[in-house]
């Protein structure tokens, strides 16, 4: 490698990795203690933007717990929304929470219950902490993408029962947490891809629940990079986690290039239930997977890959017009 190459990656190392403690150029403002022209709520700063301008709309949100449901709704102009942190790179310095603890015991469907209900057209968030509190009985959603070539980035997504709601268009989700016991990373008709994502598990369960139900429905969930393990605080029992059980009879997930730990099953994969298997036609594949997880006999409806997954597979060939890649592995 020639010494201009070394220097530029390390530039674009320093890049990513840099703080953002300020609001970029043009974002408007939400704090904890709003003065004049911010906003003390980011769904009263979303809520204060344009859907039919095209110019392109930014948020940038202080430190603090903000205790609210965000909708986010279609819109003409790509909005990013950034949180306030001293290290771009992943989650482990975000300083901005949103969290509520809405659940199918008071709401209509999964959408209707999530902290993000996230609608717009080429979203991007990055370094916020989103949280469902229910916690175990209900599903009750932190995330619900229903947008396309939306990105989330250095993201915090924790809950118990179906956390994130990857259900339209295409989706990136990168240095990002996910967290939960049951169905949590689920959907239906997404083309998802998650890199670098740390998944921990609060309990027994699934990861995925992915619900694509026909041939024809492009729904398609790969984790490259990703690492599964118990959630800090939780103890797990070894064997008790399984990488998916299918929602719907053609679901489709691949685990490639990622580290499973001890708390998934050998099987690897579980049926839907003792009375419904859904298994005839699923496409549950792994890939060069490392660690005490990714060993055993692995259910006779799932296989391995020859060859990893590419990126462009899932998201097409012009990913890198709405992905941004200095988050990916």
């Amino acid at each position: 490698m020639m010494f201009s190459q070394i220097a530029f990656l390390a530039f674009a190392q320093l890049v990513l990795a840099a703080s953002r403690t300020s609001p970029p150029t043009g974002c408007i403002v939400v704090s904890p203690s709003a003065t004049s022209g911010q906003y003390s709520t980011l769904q009263s700063a979303v809520s204060s933007l344009s859907t039919t301008s095209s110019a392109a709309q930014c948020i940038f949100i202080y430190a603090g717990t903000y205790a609210e449901q965000v909708y986010i709704p279609a819109r003409a102009a790509l909005l990013t929304i950034y949180g306030q942190t001293t290290d771009t790179t992943s989650y482990t310095s975000n300083t901005v929470t949103i969290t509520q603890g809405k659940s199918q015991d008071d709401s209509a469907n999964n959408d209707a219950t999530a902290t993000i209900r996230a609608f717009a057209v080429g979203l991007k968030i990055y370094n916020i902490n989103i949280a469902n509190t229910r916690g175990k009985g209900s599903q009750a959603v932190a995330l619900s993408s229903q947008g396309d070539q939306q990105g989330f980035y250095g993201l915090k997504l924790t809950g118990y029962q179906d956390t994130v709601l990857a259900n339209e268009g295409f989706a990136v989700y990168a240095k990002s947490y996910i967290d939960g016991a049951t169905d949590f990373i689920f959907g239906q008709r997404q083309r998802a891809w998650f890199d670098g994502v740390d998944i921990r598990v609060k309990a027994n369960g699934w990861v995925t629940a992915n619900g694509r139900d026909s041939e024809s429905n492009v729904s398609y969930y790969v984790f490259n990079k990703c690492t599964v393990e118990a959630a800090s605080g939780y103890t797990v029992t070894a064997g008790t986690q399984y990488l998916g059980r299918p929602w719907r009879d053609y679901s489709r997930v691949v685990f490639q290039n990622s580290a499973l730990s001890a708390v998934i099953n050998s099987a690897g994969w579980s049926v839907w239930s003792s009375s419904d298997a859904n298994t005839e036609y699923v496409y549950y594949k792994e890939f060069g997977n490392t660690g005490t997880g990714a060993s055993g006999t692995r259910a006779s409806f799932s296989g391995s890959l020859s060859a990893a997954v590419s990126i462009s597979t899932i998201l097409g060939s012009s990913y890198t017009s709405w992905v941004d890649t200095s988050y990916l592995s």
